[in-house]
This record gives C-alpha cells, sequence and structure tokens, in this order.
C-alpha cells in the first residue's frame, strides 16, 4: 500500500461498505449479485448518501454564491480604485479592502468551492477502490473493509453493456464495448457539468454581477471545466464515470429547484418567478401591482403622523364670529342658544357710524328662563 492509498484508506472503506450495503439491499430486491446493474445502482445510492450529507454545505455555497454576486458593484469600485498601481504598498491596501469587503457581506469566495472540495476525497476513494478490484479478487491485497474477495470478484465481473465497472478508456485495447460505454459517459459527464455551470452563473446572477475580472473567469471556466473532465476522463474507470454524471444530474436538478423558488435579486430567474407568479394571479383574477409596499407605507405615514391646524383666535372659546355678531345685532338668538355678548369696540363702531344696528347691537338678548 502507498502513501496515497494509507492517506484514503478511512474513505475508502466508508465507499465500500456504502456500496456493499446498497449492493446486498438490490440483491434482495431480486437483481443478479454479479449484474452490472446492481453495482451500477449501489454507486448511485453512495451518491444519494454523499449528497444528502452535503446538503447543509449546499446552502452555504448558494449563500456564499449570492453574497459574492452582491458585493460585485463593491469588488468592482475597488479594482477601479487601484487600477494600475502596482507597488507593494498598494497591493496590501487592495487585499485589506478586499477582505473587509468579504467579512462585511459574511461571505467567502472559497466558501462556493466547499462540496466540491468535499466530493474530491471521496472522488479518489472511489477510484481507487474500483482500481484495486482485481486485485482483491485474485487475494493480493487484502480486502477493503466489507469488500470481500468474493464481492470484489462479483463487481469485477459485473458489466455494462458489456463494459466492465473498473474499465477504462486508456486500457480497453481491443474491447470496444469500454469505448464505446466510456465516451458515451464522458459526453454525458462533460455536458452535465456545463448545463449546471452555466444554469448557476447565466439564471441566477444579476446583469451587474456579470461584468467585471471575476465574471470574465467564471465565463472561462464555464467552457475550460467541460473540457478538463473530457479529457481526464479518458483515465477514469466506469463506475467513476457513473459516480461523476449522476453527482452533476443531482446537483442539476438540486440548483433548479433553488433557482426556481429562492433565486438571486435582480436575476433573469427572479423575473421568471415574476411572471410565473403574475400568470397565476391572472389565472385567479388578481392583479399584482408592482409598486413596492415600502412606497405605500411612505405615503401613509403623512396622513397618519399630520399635526393639527392651529385655530384662528377669533374661533378660539369664548370669541364671536362675524355672522353670529350680526344674529346678536339683530336681536335673535342664534340657533336656538343663548347669543353671545357682541363685542364692545363692534358696537361702538357700528354707532358712529350711524347704523340702525348700533343701538340695537348694544341692548344683549334676553336669556330664556330655565325650566
Amino acid at each position: 500500500m502507498n502513501w496515497f492509498d494509507g492517506l484514503l484508506a478511512p474513505i475508502m472503506t466508508v465507499v465500500a461498505w456504502i456500496m456493499v450495503q446498497f449492493h446486498a439491499l438490490f440483491t434482495t430486491l431480486g437483481l443478479n449479485p454479479e449484474s452490472g446493474a446492481a453495482w451500477a445502482l449501489s454507486i448511485v445510492g453512495l451518491v444519494v448518501v454523499i449528497r444528502i450529507l452535503l446538503i447543509p454545505l449546499f446552502f452555504k455555497q448558494i449563500k456564499a454564491s449570492r453574497g459574492m454576486q452582491m458585493l460585485a458593484p463593491e469588488m468592482q469600485a475597488i479594482q477601479k480604485k487601484y487600477k494600475g498601481k502596482t507597488d507593494p504598498a498598494s497591493r496590501e491596501a487592495m487585499s485589506r479592502e478586499t477582505m473587509e469587503l468579504y467579512r462585511k457581506h459574511g461571505t467567502n469566495p472559497f466558501a462556493s468551492c466547499l462540496p466540491i472540495l468535499l466530493q474530491s476525497p471521496i472522488f479518489f476513494a472511489l477510484f481507487r477502490v474500483l482500481y484495486q478490484l482485481p486485485q482483491i479478487a485474485a487475494g493480493d491485497i487484502k480486502p477493503i473493509g466489507p469488500m470481500s474477495a468474493e464481492l470484489a470478484a462479483q463487481a469485477e465481473a459485473a458489466t455494462i453493456f458489456g463494459a466492465p465497472l473498473s474499465g477504462t478508456f486508456m486500457q480497453a485495447g481491443d474491447n470496444w464495448h469500454i469505448r464505446v460505454v466510456t465516451v458515451v459517459l464522458i459526453i454525458a459527464m462533460s455536458a452535465t457539468t456545463f448545463l449546471t455551470q452555466r444554469q448557476l452563473t447565466m439564471k441566477n446572477m444579476p446583469p451587474a454581477a456579470l461584468q467585471g475580472p471575476m465574471a470574465q473567469q467564471q465565463k472561462v471556466l464555464l467552457y475550460v471545466l467541460p473540457l478538463v473532465f473530457a479529457f481526464s476522463g479518458v483515465n477514469f474507470p466506469i463506475g467513476v464515470l457513473i459516480y461523476w454524471t449522476t453527482t452533476n444530474l443531482w446537483s442539476m436538478g438540486q440548483q433548479f429547484y433553488t433557482i426556481r423558488r429562492m433565486p438571486a435579486p435582480g436575476s433573469e430567474a427572479e423575473r421568471a418567478m415574476k411572471e410565473r407568479k403574475a400568470r397565476r394571479a391572472a389565472a385567479r383574477g388578481i392583479t399584482i401591482e408592482e409598486t413596492p409596499a415600502s412606497t405605500a407605507v411612505i405615503e401613509e405615514k403623512p396622513r397618519s403622523g399630520q399635526r393639527q391646524q392651529p385655530k384662528r383666535k377669533d374661533r378660539a372659546k369664548g370669541a364671536v364670529r362675524p355672522a353670529e355678531s350680526s344674529g346678536s345685532a339683530s336681536g335673535g338668538p342664534t340657533g336656538g342658544k343663548p347669543a353671545a355678548k357682541p363685542a364692545t369696540g363692534a358696537a361702538s363702531t357700528a354707532g358712529e357710524s350711524g347704523d340702525d344696528a348700533g343701538p340695537a347691537a348694544s341692548t344683549p338678548a334676553p336669556r330664556k328662563p330655565k325650566k
């Protein structure tokens, strides 16, 4: 055993144990223990278990990706600020401001890579388990966990369309079954990798996040990663290609559900979600207004918090309105109530002007007796 296998030994044991348990399950359900379907489905079961365990990290990845999208304009401002400055002080200041920006938004560019990084040891462990199946079956090396010599012989004999699970394109020889199956799986693996990355970067990113150096790097990786997997896939066993293709399909479905339900603000996916909600509302006869709720609140605040207007002096308590003064000058009560006493200044002014109402205004109206 080399140092690499010694480092991966615990993970290889876990991978072998999960595969053996699923193989026993599918054998109980009636599949042939030596069939390729039983062992291929065991690898699919391994993917399901690993991806369920990685669900919390997947949500952290989504959060980190959205954080990077939201801080893209501020990142561009920092890069523009230090553009053309190559001195050590400017480089250090730019790095310091960038790290402060990450801390402020609670994100990290490496957080979005956690699921891939944590799957890498499992990927290599499965690679080594499948690679060592012939040696375990022959008794040249000791079993890996529950993967006994008998089970290893069954897995080695299992084929998919005539190609063994441990077969690779480079070691196919004259077996054209291996070449055809590996080429089909390599194309499927590269295509699902491309579609998964495109779905995440193009449909779930706002227009502002699609600009700048970081966005250009993501666009480059969108096309480079599938090519890397295509060229490296010729060295992968068929079982590893099944594992990676199944993982990509899981990621694509998981991202599709997340993007459809919780799209990033300002992205194409968010606009599509609003259109779907509008169509469903229109089918029920409901009209959805695009006016934000904050606008309505702002418009209501002046009415709810409006202060009471001050009264004029002539409307204050004890003052007499002009109409009431005229009514009392004619000698009649106003509105069935005792008339207020006339203003002295008004009566004297009327008397000096020779108005007929002057003498009457000086005589107060009689009060009604109390019952």
